[in-house]
């Protein structure tokens, strides 16, 4: 009489003892499973971003400030972040089958690759828009004193500027009309900036005008920058202009 073997869905092993294998639909399952995982965790994209950007100084008004300087990298992060989320929910809603699971992994590296994208270009523009392009300031200015024996005084400052550039200040006298008068500048300085990009510079300086001056301008100009002060570039010149009692 013979036995009929009933075969079973399980494995033999060697320490002893029987484990049912998992089925192909099991093995998808799961593998499908592990890739929601990352879609889940690739959801997060835009808050990461957003998280970087903010850790690196990025507020809310040097978002509106690059916004309107038209700074492709807040565009460019903000889009692959978007991107990435999507990708994210189209690996959610495919089904895990061994053919949903190759297109579900496919669409999660596009996600990756998006998300590492969104984030490089986040710090790019975290540190443009934070950084200032290196742009100076001229603020604090005040004359004190008769015209015969003035005082000037004002303050430099400057952002983001490249360690092998410098910020070039000089003051000039003008006439009624603005217009700058012969003779060499009044003050000249070229400032570094320090190990963090920044240059800081306060002067106070005597001044003993001749007539024909009626006022005094003040200008400072960033390395490669325009030195036109109604330029409209990234890097123009600030100006400064005090008419003289």
């Amino acid at each position: 009489m013979q036995t009929r073997v009933q075969q079973h869905d399980y494995v033999r092993h060697t320490g002893g003892g029987d484990e049912a294998a998992p089925t192909f639909d099991a093995i998808q399952a799961s593998v499908g499973k592990r890739l929601d995982d990352v879609a889940k965790i690739l959801a997060g994209a835009l808050v990461t971003v957003a998280g970087v950007m903010t850790a690196l100084g990025l507020t809310s008004d040097l978002v509106f400030v690059a916004l309107n300087n038209e700074s492709w990298p807040i565009y460019v992060a903000s889009l692959c972040a978007i991107l990435a989320i999507v990708c994210s929910i189209v690996a959610l809603l495919i089904h895990p089958t061994k053919r949903g699971n190759v297109w579900e992994t496919v669409v999660l590296v596009v996600g990756v690759i998006l998300y590492m994208v969104a984030l490089s270009v986040a710090v790019v523009g975290a540190a443009k828009a934070a950084g200032g392009n290196g742009r100076p300031t001229i603020s604090n200015v005040t004359l004190e004193g008769p015209r015969s024996s003035l005082k000037l005084s004002f303050g430099v400052r400057a952002d983001g500027v490249e360690t092998s550039a410098s910020v070039g200040v000089y003051v000039a006298a003008v006439d009624a009309d603005g217009n700058p008068l012969n003779g060499p500048n009044l003050y000249e300085s070229s400032l570094r900036p320090d190990d963090k990009g920044r240059v800081v510079q306060n002067v106070s300086m005597p001044i003993s005008p001749a007539r024909d001056v009626r006022g005094l301008e003040i200008v400072a100009i960033n390395a490669g920058g325009s030195d036109e002060c109604e330029a409209r570039a990234v890097h123009g010149a600030a100006c400064t202009t005090v008419r003289l009692p």
